[in-house]
């Protein structure tokens, strides 16, 4: 052990960087001058993304926090989507309405987070940190959403990556319509028919929107989201992604939450669940603030999640890195740095085409199992502890 750490050491990179002159790119300020501590996770991170394009990786991107009014996804995330870097995208509710306010032509300005919130209530003006919009801001995105959900195609029940890819379709609509310059990131996926997945859909104003038209119109108001099929869509565009598509995936994490979790969970699914051998995610990072000592699932690293099934050995030995910073802090930097290489940039997956034949592959391959998942359902008071058993 002693003799393979001390060949590890002598080959390793050495940390001897050159003096920055200001005319390098962003990609190789990245490669040559964070040698250590989060400048060398940042760095990291920043290859594992191009290997991940260069290994042709579906790319599962989770999202959480409000990044959308800190217009994130103006700046990184719709770019990349563009040059199809992003195959699937996770996120929550919140990051999706809040979203629309630019659309209709309101503004999300810089504030003083230590003005005062009690003022700030006084003033109707909403304070997410350092960002603020008046609260008129809300009322009129509730009044977009209430419009769209009662329109005929929404009275059905779908998964959220159907309900968000009629959001997407109606709000590109509304774009052209209002001639807005920058396009909200639902109608990019639409767009690029990229899944939008939120696994707490429940917990978003978009929803809340629902909620009060239910009880408004009763049985006239048919929108319904099918949990079910929701969480069996995720593992079925993995297992397509891994049988059917590029072979490979990688996972970018922004933050953490049920975004993260939500994607991940569709590995155990496959091979816990519905007995289905897979390997977990090949590539994985993360940035994310939370300390990873805490047993919180926003910030546990690769090799705890491989303990799930969720990430590869692979990922665990040399595709994963845990960045401890802010996402707008190094975000912007690597996303500048990825899109200067015009190398990377390839035509996007399409991956919402493909969801139908995604969960009829996953569906054929759960009947082929049908034998091994009725014993599971068989069920008796164990009698002392089981014997560790290695699944086959």
């Amino acid at each position: 052990m002693t003799k393979s750490l001390k060949a590890q050491y002598e080959t390793a990179r050495s940390v001897d960087p050159k003096p920055i002159s200001g005319k390098e790119t962003t990609a190789q300020l990245l490669e040559q001058a964070f040698g250590a501590y989060v400048g060398r996770q940042e760095r990291i991170a920043f290859e594992l993304m191009q290997r991940s394009l260069q290994e042709n990786a579906a790319v599962f991107l989770t999202l959480s926090g409000a990044m959308t009014p800190a217009g994130l996804h103006q700046s990184c995330l719709i770019p990349l989507i563009e040059s199809g870097a992003i195959s699937v995208l996770s996120t929550t509710g919140a990051n999706l309405y809040h979203d629309a306010h630019r659309v209709l032509g309101h503004a999300i300005r810089e504030v003083n987070p230590n003005a005062g919130d009690l003022q700030f209530r006084l003033s109707r003006i909403i304070r997410i940190y350092d960002l603020g919009f008046w609260e008129e801001v809300l009322l009129d995105t509730d009044k977009l959403f209430s419009a769209l959900l009662l329109r005929p195609e929404f009275q059905r029940k779908m998964t959220t990556p159907q309900f968000h890819f009629l959001l997407g379709k109606a709000m590109a609509g509304i774009e052209r319509q209002l001639r807005v310059v920058r396009p909200s990131l639902l109608s990019t996926c639409y767009k690029h028919a990229v899944p939008i997945f939120v696994g707490a859909v429940q917990d978003g104003s978009i929803f809340l929107n629902a909620v009060k038209l239910k009880r408004l119109l009763g049985e006239a108001f048919a929108f319904e989201i099918d949990t079910l099929e929701d969480v069996f869509s995720m593992a079925a565009m993995q297992y397509h992604c891994r049988n059917h598509g590029s072979k490979r995936m990688a996972i970018w994490i922004l933050g953490g939450g049920v975004p993260k979790n939500y994607t991940l969970q569709g590995e155990p699914l496959l091979d816990q669940i519905l007995h289905i051998p897979t390997d977990g995610f090949d590539i994985d990072l993360q940035f994310c603030v939370d300390p990873v000592d805490n047993g919180a699932l926003s910030s546990c690293p690769a090799g705890e999640g491989h303990t799930w099934g969720k990430v590869s050995m692979e990922a665990v030995e040399g595709g994963s890195v845990y960045v401890h910073a802010d996402i707008t802090a190094v975000f912007p930097w690597l996303t500048h740095a990825l899109l200067s290489k015009r190398n990377l940039r390839r035509k996007p997956m399409r991956l919402m085409e493909q969801m139908d034949n995604a969960v009829s592959a996953l569906d054929a391959a759960v009947r082929r199992r049908r034998k091994s998942l009725q014993d599971t359902l068989l069920w008796e008071v164990p009698k002392g502890r089981p014997a560790a058993k290695r699944r086959k």
